[in-house]
């Protein structure tokens, strides 16, 4: 499923982040890629170690953790540092499907990428072409959100980032191992989650049917749940 994330970062939020990395200096983004991925990807980003990355990761981290939509489609269980990215005019991430693992370098640090996240960073109107497509059984889908934004999709998605005809697109992008491996079950949680969000707000948080869903809820995530 794809489930868009609205204003994950307010509009103060994506000029900070900005002013942060926009300075920074960038490198071909083929420096994190595997080997399918090189041979489709052109453009550039910031190295993982920059201090620039570190400090505009820790602002989207923060906001993903206290944002309850993202919590519940991803109930990430650990979340991989956020990578930064721009495509300049002409450049473009042909058709690929992310690694199913993620290693730092040495090895000493795992993560299995159930989701990825990407939020982008560039207003719409400031670019041409730079369109995330993420395939799944529906199709094809076209995703370009405005700054602040975030789409969550499965990683094992196939997917691509259209070429850059004008302006430049800057995004974010990072994946999530989530408590609950299975998609299907995570779909089933969101769903019940939202439903339960839902009928709180119209009966309260008190009332019988909520708390009886909310029982539900918890035990089938007790029930699915990896940590």
């Amino acid at each position: 499923m794809l489930i868009q994330i609205p204003q994950l970062l307010s509009r103060e939020q994506v000029a900070e982040v900005r002013r942060t990395i926009d300075s920074a200096e960038w490198i071909d983004g083929n420096a994190t890629s595997g080997q399918q991925a090189a041979l489709a990807k052109r453009n550039r980003q910031l190295p993982e170690d920059s201090t620039a990355a570190k400090l505009a990761g820790d602002v989207v981290l923060a906001a993903a953790g206290r944002n309850p939509l993202f919590v519940a489609a991803a109930l990430p269980a650990r979340v991989w540092a956020p990578m930064f990215n721009r495509y300049g005019v002409g450049e473009q991430f042909g058709m690929h499907v992310d690694n199913a693992v993620r290693v730092k370098r040495g090895g000493t640090e795992r993560l299995r990428t159930d989701l990825a996240a990407t939020l982008f960073l560039s207003s719409p109107d400031s670019y041409e072409g730079g369109e995330l497509t993420v395939e799944d059984t529906y199709g094809a889908h076209g995703v370009k959100l405005a700054a602040g934004d975030l789409i969550l999709y499965p990683a094992s998605s196939l997917h691509h980032v259209t070429p850059v005809t004008a302006g430049e697109r800057v995004a974010c992008f990072f994946w999530i191992q989530s408590m609950i491996r299975a998609e299907a079950q995570r779909r089933v949680l969101f769903d019940v989650d939202v439903a339960v969000q839902r009928l709180a707000r119209e009966l309260g948080q008190g009332h019988e049917a909520v708390v009886a869903l909310t029982g539900a809820y918890h035990n089938l995530l007790r029930m699915w749940v990896e940590i």
